[in-house]
């Protein structure tokens, strides 16, 4: 089969196009004929040597993937073959930028009905992390106020969505680029970044800031005056230290998505019933994939992109 995949760590060139094995599912295992995968800033970021995830080289990237079931492994229950799926794979195993990918079965849940199936692949691990930022981590609440910096990103696009629907009011910071998509997303408060100042902007206090962006450190700490006493300040920028305020008791954490099979279900279904819009931006053969990952290492990739194989 055909696939992308890399030996060694090191910039875009590491990734190789060609043949190799189509694999085999193991008991309690899937296989998938793939319809797309998505790409991810992580997946630069394995390739690249910089990530601490334990991946076995030779590596396959695009651990969010759509696909049809086509093979099944012993002792799997609730998968048939023809089945329409996505998933969010375990990121240390290949991945989808192939023909094929197999992937354990719990990983798997059907594919949204009211979109296609190659696009379905730009939802999983992105979707996770705006509810997880949101919930479980910050623990909002229906009436209560979100500030989201970096809003106009894909994960700020679907946090929106999110937050509406579970009745909170939004703030989002965005760019001149990227404001009428945030305010399509339903932001109930836009702020230009580019020519405010977040804080002077900001109406009041808010239960939840929610950072998304590659921010400065000292901006960041400056942003917790945002947050009321007793809430919490989240973000998914892995790369630096979430600041809070202990004197005040504004809490501080740092998303890294974690797989949930209930909470991709729930997912699916919203998507299914119109309350949430799965964004694909671009979508690019397998054969350019090391042209995007070279994009992505310049810093130029925006929006979603599935990689078709």
């Amino acid at each position: 089969m055909k696939a992308v995949q890399f030996h060694q760590t090191g910039g875009p060139e590491v990734l190789q196009y060609g043949d190799i094995a189509q694999p085999v599912p193991a008991a309690g295992e899937v296989r998938l004929r793939v319809a797309a995968s998505a790409f991810n800033a992580a997946d630069n970021g394995m390739r690249a040597g910089f990530l601490p995830i334990p991946i076995q080289l030779p590596h396959v990237p695009g651990y969010d993937v759509s696909g049809t079931i086509d093979a099944v492994g012993e002792g799997v229950d609730g998968h048939e073959i023809g089945d329409a799926v996505i998933g969010f794979l375990p990121m240390e195993r290949d991945g989808g930028a192939a023909e094929y990918v197999v992937a354990p079965a719990d990983a798997v849940v059907a594919a949204p009905k009211t979109i296609p199936l190659a696009d379905a692949a730009a939802l999983p691990s992105v979707a996770l992390t705006a509810w997880q930022a949101l919930f479980d981590e910050g623990r909002l609440e229906s009436g209560q106020r979100v500030l989201i910096v970096g809003a106009g990103g894909v994960v700020g696009k679907y946090a929106i969505q999110l937050a509406k629907r579970a009745g909170l009011h939004v703030i989002a910071t965005a760019s001149p680029r990227s404001i009428d998509a945030v305010r399509a997303a339903g932001a109930d408060e836009i702020i230009d970044h580019t020519d405010t100042d977040l804080l002077r902007a900001v109406d009041g206090q808010v239960d939840v800031l929610l950072n998304l962006a590659p921010i400065e450190p000292e901006e960041f700490t400056e942003y917790v005056a945002a947050v009321r006493d007793g809430g919490a300040v989240v973000s998914t920028t892995a790369f630096m230290a979430t600041p809070g305020d202990d004197g005040r008791g504004v809490r501080a954490a740092t998303v890294f998505v974690r797989p949930n099979r209930e909470r991709l279900e729930q997912l699916v279904s919203l998507v299914d019933d119109g309350t949430l819009t799965v964004e694909v931006t671009r979508r690019i053969p397998l054969t350019e994939l090391q042209a995007l990952h070279a994009e992505a290492t310049a810093g130029r990739v925006v929006g979603k992109v599935i990689v078709l194989p």
